[in-house]
């Protein structure tokens, strides 16, 4: 028999700070920094409090994710995690043992196999791929991919090393943590779940975004030429969306909802307004939920996910088409069709 496989649930964790763009930017004396707000989009972002951290986000996400589900922990056949940070205890970051076995010991699943993945800010949407094929191959029945993105802590040392808006560290002041979780689950039905889902990976562009750990401070730090990665990003993944809706027997008119990666308002827009001129069409919505909460990396479609589901905008059946741009140069579609989770988002749960 052929599986399908759908979203089940959904879950996030907002950690308990919240940082301005005025305030932020209020620390520099460069007059185009102080303009980042209206440049990005971003008004204020939330960043981890004393206690927070990677894991924390994580697992509060894996917990809130299980509230909106119909099973048990005890029911999950496997859990994906697949933050970039792995900061547990602050700012130290931990190899072993593995994020995925720590939050399936915590939550009590059991029974669960667990690995953890990391490939950037595209980290959440290859759980997805993978989980995909773990359930479509009838090898698994359940899978949770979960991620929790203590990443501010970049900013924190680009602050202290911009100097001009040329600056590499710039697109560091965009950040924001957040912990987002998923289930994952098998179904009969063709009509509905994930349609196609792929990656493709540019590795000649690598050089454009690089991180690394601080070396005099707790923390990271990452360097990146904005400018020629999003020229990269939105060169490169016109012929990557066109196959992607050729696999599947789409157009572009046919999404209902383009959930781009959430970087900038000004670049999401500019790379909303290439894809139309080259395709020759639109979808019936780009989303654009960074506002109030930044870039969040690999969390950043189920965030937004999570926020339209309780604002209702969803209707079962629309598709969605989430597009993830990773530095690597990642690129990666992901369409499915909505199902009945609508109708559990949007009230008291």
């Amino acid at each position: 028999m052929g599986w399908n496989c759908q979203i089940e649930s959904i879950g996030v964790k907002s950690p308990g700070r919240r940082l301005s763009t005025s305030d932020l930017t209020g620390k520099f004396k460069i007059p185009c920094i102080r303009k980042l707000s209206l440049l990005t989009g971003i008004s204020e972002r939330k960043i981890c409090s004393a206690g927070e951290d990677s894991f924390s986000l994580a697992e509060d996400a894996a917990r809130n994710c299980l509230s909106y589900s119909k099973y048990r922990a005890d029911e999950l056949d496997m859990i994906i995690n697949c933050s970039i940070t792995k900061y547990k205890g602050g700012l130290s970051h931990l190899y072993e043992p593995s994020f995925s076995s720590l939050i399936r010991n915590r939550i009590g699943a059991r029974r669960a196999i667990t690995f953890d993945i990391s490939n950037a800010c595209a980290g959440m949407l290859t759980g997805v791929y993978i989980a995909d094929k773990f359930i479509r191959q009838g090898i698994i029945k359940t899978c949770m991919i979960v991620s929790g993105e203590y990443i501010s802590n970049l900013c924190d040392h680009a602050i202290k090393n911009i100097r001009t808006t040329l600056s590499s560290e710039l697109s560091s002041l965009t950040l924001g943590d957040y912990g987002t979780a998923a289930i994952l689950e098998r179904t009969a039905d063709e009509k509905n779940g994930l349609i196609v889902s792929g990656f493709t990976t540019l590795s000649q562009y690598s050089d454009l975004c690089t991180g690394r750990q601080n070396r005099n401070a707790p923390g990271g730090k990452m360097r990146t030429k904005a400018r020629k990665i999003h020229q990269a990003a939105v060169k490169e993944s016109v012929p990557i969306v066109k196959e992607a809706l050729r696999k599947c027997r789409l157009s572009l008119k046919d999404i209902k909802w383009l959930i781009p990666h959430q970087t900038s308002r000004s670049s999401i827009i500019s790379g909303a307004n290439h894809y139309f001129e080259c395709l020759g069409e639109k979808p019936g919505q780009i989303v654009i939920t960074l506002k109030e909460t930044g870039n969040t990396a690999s969390t950043t479609h189920f965030l937004a996910l999570y926020k339209y589901l309780n604002e209702r905008q969803f209707s079962e059946n629309d598709i969605v088409m989430l597009l993830c741009f990773a530095s690597g140069l990642i690129i990666g579609v992901v369409i499915f069709k909505m199902n009945e989770i609508v109708y559990r988002y949007g009230s008291t749960n």
